[in-house]
């Protein structure tokens, strides 16, 4: 059985020191924080090695929601009747189940951490809407069953089936994150949506706009 750290004993990046940095100097702009409280914290953020170590340095100034950095991930997503939302710097377990009831529930993967080279959503419907979004590079897999339901899959995300090489699909790369969706429901709407690269302006434009 392969060891995975727990969420909170991942090493921390400078990226996310850089978050967490980023409240802390609000923190102190309002008021939340006094000049020593500031001082302190920031060399903590500094001399922090884990994402756990990061986060404390946080918990007492916004909500969960509004984290630089929620170690929440095994939560389920549910929107029931409502909507709700992961997104951000978040760990993204092996599993993970969203529910959606005449809801709409949504995944950003963007900036997420992901435990695992494959990642499997449980994903639940009823008359509601999963809108998964995913980076650059991640291939995604379609499974389950589920009536009357719709999957919308943008062109830019790479798909495929498990196994690879079936209805001409290739498997995953070489260290290539996988993203599976098992889909159970009636009803409703699967959307995955890629971020688009920006579009370089022709040198014409770029004559103009000077």
């Amino acid at each position: 059985m392969t060891y995975r750290p727990a969420p909170r004993d991942l090493r921390a990046s400078d990226s996310d020191r850089d978050r967490v940095l980023s409240l802390l100097a609000a923190a102190a702009s309002d008021g939340r924080l006094t000049a020593d409280e500031h001082a302190d914290r920031v060399s903590s953020a500094y001399q922090a090695r884990t994402l756990g170590e990061l986060a404390g340095l946080t918990t007492d100034l916004v909500g969960p929601a509004d984290q630089p950095i929620r170690l929440d991930g095994r939560r389920a997503v549910a929107a029931l009747f409502g909507r709700d939302r992961r997104a951000g710097r978040w760990v993204v377990p092996e599993s993970l189940p969203v529910l959606a009831v005449f809801g709409e529930a949504e995944l950003d993967l963007r900036e997420a951490l992901l435990q695992s080279g494959r990642i499997v959503v449980y994903a639940t419907l009823i008359a509601g809407t999963i809108h998964v979004i995913v980076p650059e590079g991640v291939l995604v897999e379609t499974t389950g069953t589920a009536v009357l339901t719709r999957k919308k899959i943008d062109r830019s995300v790479r798909t495929g089936r498990p196994g690879g090489g079936q209805s001409g699909r290739p498997g995953p790369g070489p260290g290539q994150p996988v993203v599976e969706l098992r889909t159970t429901g009636f009803g409703g709407t699967i959307r995955v949506t890629s971020p688009r690269r920006p579009r370089r302006m022709s040198g014409l434009w770029r004559g103009l706009s000077r």
